[in-house]
């Protein structure tokens, strides 16, 4: 995994857990046949990738809140 890539990815998504999880998805979806958002003339891994694709903005997350319990 490129260390640039890494640094700049973490500015975006600053919680370490989430990028890791974000990531590791995307990764997924690239092994099952998932076509990448970004063209890169170097040979890179599918991490790198998926840390590229947040970079540029491709890749959006949102966390999952539940639902609250109503108090009568």
């Amino acid at each position: 995994m490129r260390e640039d890539y890494l640094k700049q990815a973490q500015k975006i998504i600053p919680d370490p857990n989430i990028l890791i999880n974000v990531v590791s998805r995307r990764v997924k979806q690239l092994k099952y046949g998932a076509r990448p958002t970004v063209e890169s003339l170097e040979k890179l891994s599918l991490e790198d990738i998926a840390l590229l694709e947040i970079i540029r903005g491709n890749i959006k997350y949102e966390l999952y809140e539940a639902p609250r319990e109503i108090e009568d």
